[in-house]
Protein backbone atom coordinates (compact mmCIF):
# COMPACT_ATOMS: atom_id res chain seq x y z
CA UNK A 1 0.00 0.00 0.00
CA UNK A 2 1.37 3.32 -0.97
CA UNK A 3 0.57 6.59 1.24
CA UNK A 4 1.46 10.15 0.39
CA UNK A 5 0.83 13.37 2.67
CA UNK A 6 -1.06 16.03 0.47
CA UNK A 7 -1.83 19.29 2.03
CA UNK A 8 -1.25 17.87 5.57
CA UNK A 9 -3.96 14.96 5.04
CA UNK A 10 -2.45 11.52 4.47
CA UNK A 11 -4.07 9.87 0.97
CA UNK A 12 -4.09 5.97 0.01
CA UNK A 13 -3.46 5.86 -3.48
CA UNK A 14 -2.21 2.75 -5.94
CA UNK A 15 -0.54 3.03 -9.62
CA UNK A 16 -1.52 -0.33 -11.75
CA UNK A 17 0.73 -0.41 -15.24
CA UNK A 18 3.25 0.82 -17.25
CA UNK A 19 5.65 4.08 -16.06
CA UNK A 20 5.69 6.74 -18.62
CA UNK A 21 2.29 5.27 -20.39
CA UNK A 22 -0.63 7.72 -20.93
CA UNK A 23 -3.01 7.89 -17.29
CA UNK A 24 -6.04 7.42 -16.00
CA UNK A 25 -6.96 8.64 -12.59
CA UNK A 26 -10.00 7.41 -10.58
CA UNK A 27 -12.52 9.19 -8.12
CA UNK A 28 -14.54 6.95 -6.18
CA UNK A 29 -18.05 8.00 -4.99
CA UNK A 30 -19.74 8.42 -1.42
CA UNK A 31 -19.15 5.67 0.76
CA UNK A 32 -16.93 3.61 -1.00
CA UNK A 33 -13.23 3.49 -1.56
CA UNK A 34 -10.81 2.68 -4.67
CA UNK A 35 -11.58 -0.88 -4.97
CA UNK A 36 -14.87 -0.37 -6.50
CA UNK A 37 -12.22 -0.10 -10.26
CA UNK A 38 -10.50 -2.97 -9.52
CA UNK A 39 -11.78 -4.97 -11.77
CA UNK A 40 -11.98 -1.81 -14.87
CA UNK A 41 -8.26 -1.63 -14.02
CA UNK A 42 -7.45 -4.97 -14.70
CA UNK A 43 -8.72 -4.58 -18.26
CA UNK A 44 -6.75 -1.35 -18.72
CA UNK A 45 -3.73 -1.04 -16.49
CA UNK A 46 -1.79 -3.79 -19.84
CA UNK A 47 -1.77 -0.39 -21.56
CA UNK A 48 -2.45 2.37 -19.48
CA UNK A 49 -1.32 4.16 -15.85
CA UNK A 50 -4.06 3.45 -13.77
CA UNK A 51 -4.15 6.04 -10.39
CA UNK A 52 -6.83 5.15 -8.02
CA UNK A 53 -7.16 6.52 -4.38
CA UNK A 54 -9.20 6.97 -1.55
CA UNK A 55 -10.22 10.52 -1.00
CA UNK A 56 -10.71 12.41 1.37
CA UNK A 57 -12.75 10.78 4.73
CA UNK A 58 -13.04 7.18 3.12
CA UNK A 59 -11.04 4.01 3.17
CA UNK A 60 -7.60 4.04 4.77
CA UNK A 61 -6.98 7.79 3.52
CA UNK A 62 -7.48 10.35 6.94
CA UNK A 63 -10.60 12.11 7.99
CA UNK A 64 -9.96 15.31 8.30
CA UNK A 65 -12.07 17.33 10.37
CA UNK A 66 -14.80 19.38 9.23
CA UNK A 67 -17.22 20.10 6.12
CA UNK A 68 -15.28 19.11 2.94
CA UNK A 69 -15.52 21.61 0.40
CA UNK A 70 -14.92 20.73 -3.59
CA UNK A 71 -11.94 23.00 -3.45
CA UNK A 72 -11.07 20.02 -0.41
CA UNK A 73 -10.99 17.24 -3.13
CA UNK A 74 -9.43 19.25 -5.97
CA UNK A 75 -6.43 20.26 -3.78
CA UNK A 76 -6.14 16.62 -2.75
CA UNK A 77 -6.39 15.37 -6.23
CA UNK A 78 -3.92 18.20 -7.56
CA UNK A 79 -1.69 17.75 -4.49
CA UNK A 80 -1.59 13.75 -5.75
CA UNK A 81 -1.18 13.89 -9.48
CA UNK A 82 2.32 16.43 -8.58
CA UNK A 83 3.70 13.61 -5.91
CA UNK A 84 2.73 10.79 -8.34
CA UNK A 85 4.72 12.94 -11.49
CA UNK A 86 1.45 12.98 -13.40
CA UNK A 87 1.02 16.43 -15.62
CA UNK A 88 -1.95 15.45 -17.17
CA UNK A 89 -5.04 12.03 -17.63
CA UNK A 90 -7.98 11.05 -18.37
CA UNK A 91 -10.50 11.63 -14.98
CA UNK A 92 -13.06 8.68 -14.47
CA UNK A 93 -15.72 9.44 -12.20
CA UNK A 94 -18.56 8.38 -10.57
CA UNK A 95 -21.19 9.63 -8.70
CA UNK A 96 -19.08 12.54 -6.63
CA UNK A 97 -16.17 11.39 -8.12
CA UNK A 98 -17.58 12.60 -11.56
CA UNK A 99 -18.07 16.15 -9.49
CA UNK A 100 -14.68 15.93 -8.62
CA UNK A 101 -13.61 15.30 -12.23
CA UNK A 102 -15.75 18.05 -13.97
CA UNK A 103 -14.17 20.56 -11.14
CA UNK A 104 -10.42 19.50 -12.03
CA UNK A 105 -11.46 20.06 -15.66
CA UNK A 106 -12.32 23.45 -14.53
CA UNK A 107 -9.70 24.60 -12.48
CA UNK A 108 -6.59 23.05 -14.26
CA UNK A 109 -8.03 22.61 -18.01
CA UNK A 110 -4.18 21.85 -19.22
CA UNK A 111 -4.21 18.67 -16.74
CA UNK A 112 -7.39 16.95 -18.07
CA UNK A 113 -7.17 15.24 -21.30
CA UNK A 114 -11.07 13.93 -21.33
CA UNK A 115 -13.46 13.17 -18.64
CA UNK A 116 -15.54 9.33 -18.19
CA UNK A 117 -18.43 10.64 -15.85
CA UNK A 118 -20.08 7.63 -14.69
CA UNK A 119 -23.63 8.17 -13.14
CA UNK A 120 -23.05 11.23 -12.13
CA UNK A 121 -24.64 14.93 -12.57
CA UNK A 122 -23.20 18.79 -12.03
CA UNK A 123 -25.63 19.35 -9.37
CA UNK A 124 -27.35 15.93 -7.24
CA UNK A 125 -29.37 16.39 -4.73
CA UNK A 126 -30.48 19.68 -3.12
CA UNK A 127 -29.53 20.74 0.34
CA UNK A 128 -32.52 19.81 2.50
CA UNK A 129 -31.88 16.23 1.16
CA UNK A 130 -28.21 16.62 2.61
CA UNK A 131 -28.94 18.21 5.49
CA UNK A 132 -30.88 15.62 6.27
CA UNK A 133 -28.23 13.02 5.36
CA UNK A 134 -25.95 14.02 7.73
CA UNK A 135 -28.10 14.23 10.42
CA UNK A 136 -28.98 11.08 10.18
CA UNK A 137 -25.61 9.80 9.65
CA UNK A 138 -24.93 11.64 12.60
CA UNK A 139 -27.43 10.69 14.86
CA UNK A 140 -28.04 7.15 13.73
CA UNK A 141 -24.97 6.27 12.32
CA UNK A 142 -24.48 4.56 8.84
CA UNK A 143 -26.78 1.21 9.33
CA UNK A 144 -29.38 3.20 9.15
CA UNK A 145 -29.63 3.99 5.55
CA UNK A 146 -27.33 0.95 4.45
CA UNK A 147 -30.64 -0.71 2.90
CA UNK A 148 -31.88 2.05 1.00
CA UNK A 149 -28.58 2.73 0.19
CA UNK A 150 -27.92 -0.61 -1.56
CA UNK A 151 -31.14 -0.40 -3.06
CA UNK A 152 -30.05 3.33 -4.65
CA UNK A 153 -26.71 1.90 -5.65
CA UNK A 154 -27.50 -1.80 -7.22
CA UNK A 155 -30.22 -2.97 -9.86
CA UNK A 156 -33.02 -5.49 -8.69
CA UNK A 157 -31.20 -8.29 -10.34
CA UNK A 158 -27.64 -7.65 -9.37
CA UNK A 159 -29.18 -7.38 -5.79
CA UNK A 160 -31.11 -10.59 -5.89
CA UNK A 161 -28.72 -12.76 -8.24
CA UNK A 162 -25.36 -11.58 -6.65
CA UNK A 163 -25.81 -11.84 -2.97
CA UNK A 164 -22.60 -12.43 -2.02
CA UNK A 165 -21.18 -9.72 -3.80
CA UNK A 166 -24.07 -7.53 -2.32
CA UNK A 167 -22.94 -8.10 0.91
CA UNK A 168 -19.22 -7.24 0.58
CA UNK A 169 -20.20 -4.04 -0.88
CA UNK A 170 -22.52 -3.61 1.90
CA UNK A 171 -19.80 -4.32 4.45
CA UNK A 172 -17.77 -1.25 2.88
CA UNK A 173 -20.68 1.01 3.39
CA UNK A 174 -21.24 0.13 7.07
CA UNK A 175 -16.94 0.66 7.83
CA UNK A 176 -16.95 3.44 5.87
CA UNK A 177 -15.97 6.43 8.90
CA UNK A 178 -19.31 8.46 9.59
CA UNK A 179 -17.59 11.83 9.97
CA UNK A 180 -15.86 11.16 6.83
CA UNK A 181 -18.85 10.31 4.96
CA UNK A 182 -20.92 13.10 6.63
CA UNK A 183 -18.58 15.91 5.97
CA UNK A 184 -18.23 14.83 2.23
CA UNK A 185 -22.06 14.76 1.97
CA UNK A 186 -21.54 18.73 2.64
CA UNK A 187 -19.39 18.56 -0.35
CA UNK A 188 -22.76 17.44 -2.51
CA UNK A 189 -24.50 19.81 -0.61
CA UNK A 190 -23.11 22.53 -1.74
CA UNK A 191 -22.12 22.29 -5.14
CA UNK A 192 -23.62 23.34 -8.23
CA UNK A 193 -21.82 23.10 -11.30
CA UNK A 194 -24.82 23.72 -13.71
CA UNK A 195 -24.04 26.75 -14.80
CA UNK A 196 -20.00 26.12 -15.05
CA UNK A 197 -19.65 22.66 -17.48
CA UNK A 198 -20.43 24.84 -20.19
CA UNK A 199 -16.72 25.84 -20.23
CA UNK A 200 -15.74 22.79 -20.18
CA UNK A 201 -13.89 21.89 -22.89
CA UNK A 202 -12.28 18.40 -22.77
CA UNK A 203 -13.77 15.30 -24.62
CA UNK A 204 -16.12 13.71 -22.61
CA UNK A 205 -17.85 10.86 -22.47
CA UNK A 206 -20.85 10.52 -19.85
CA UNK A 207 -22.09 6.75 -19.13
CA UNK A 208 -25.52 5.90 -17.59
CA UNK A 209 -27.33 2.87 -16.12
CA UNK A 210 -31.12 2.51 -16.22
CA UNK A 211 -31.82 1.07 -13.27
CA UNK A 212 -29.61 3.66 -11.02
CA UNK A 213 -31.61 5.45 -8.61
CA UNK A 214 -29.06 7.80 -6.98
CA UNK A 215 -28.69 9.41 -10.44
CA UNK A 216 -31.43 8.65 -12.74
CA UNK A 217 -31.31 9.30 -16.05
CA UNK A 218 -32.84 12.48 -16.47
CA UNK A 219 -30.40 13.35 -14.06
CA UNK A 220 -27.12 12.38 -15.43
CA UNK A 221 -28.26 14.20 -19.26
CA UNK A 222 -27.33 17.37 -17.61
CA UNK A 223 -24.18 16.97 -17.94
CA UNK A 224 -24.79 16.90 -21.66
CA UNK A 225 -24.15 20.50 -21.08
CA UNK A 226 -20.78 19.86 -21.83
CA UNK A 227 -19.80 20.92 -25.06
CA UNK A 228 -19.42 17.55 -27.51
CA UNK A 229 -20.40 15.31 -24.80
CA UNK A 230 -22.28 12.48 -25.51
CA UNK A 231 -24.48 9.82 -23.08
CA UNK A 232 -23.84 5.90 -23.23
CA UNK A 233 -27.23 4.06 -20.97
CA UNK A 234 -26.13 0.49 -19.68
CA UNK A 235 -29.60 -1.11 -19.78
CA UNK A 236 -30.28 -3.00 -16.56
CA UNK A 237 -27.22 -1.17 -14.27
CA UNK A 238 -27.45 0.71 -11.05
CA UNK A 239 -25.41 3.51 -9.54
CA UNK A 240 -21.42 1.52 -10.06
CA UNK A 241 -21.09 0.35 -13.27
CA UNK A 242 -17.85 -0.50 -12.19
CA UNK A 243 -19.42 -3.27 -10.39
CA UNK A 244 -21.73 -4.39 -11.79
CA UNK A 245 -20.52 -4.53 -15.64
CA UNK A 246 -16.67 -3.96 -14.98
CA UNK A 247 -16.03 -5.80 -18.62
CA UNK A 248 -18.44 -3.70 -20.85
CA UNK A 249 -17.38 -0.27 -18.82
CA UNK A 250 -13.77 -0.62 -19.42
CA UNK A 251 -14.34 -1.35 -23.09
CA UNK A 252 -16.34 1.67 -23.39
CA UNK A 253 -13.65 3.47 -21.94
CA UNK A 254 -10.78 1.88 -23.84
CA UNK A 255 -13.00 2.90 -26.92
CA UNK A 256 -13.70 6.54 -25.86
CA UNK A 257 -9.66 6.96 -25.26
CA UNK A 258 -9.16 5.64 -28.92
CA UNK A 259 -11.45 7.78 -30.20
CA UNK A 260 -9.58 11.26 -28.62
CA UNK A 261 -6.07 9.87 -29.23
CA UNK A 262 -5.23 9.48 -25.59
CA UNK A 263 -2.37 6.51 -26.16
Amino acid sequence: MTFARINGTVLHYRLSGPQGAPALVFVNSLGTDARIWDEVIALLSQTYLCLSYDKRGHGISDVPVGDYSLDDHLDDLSGLLDHTGIDGAVLVGVSIGGIIAEGMALRAPHRVHGLVLCCTAPRMGDAPMWTARIETVRGAGLGAMVDAIMERWFSPTFRAERTEELGGWRNLFLRTDPEGYANTCATLRDTDLTDAISAIAAPTLIVGGDADLAAPLDLVRNGLAIPGSRLEVLPGVGHIPSIEQPAILGRLIDDFLKEVGHG
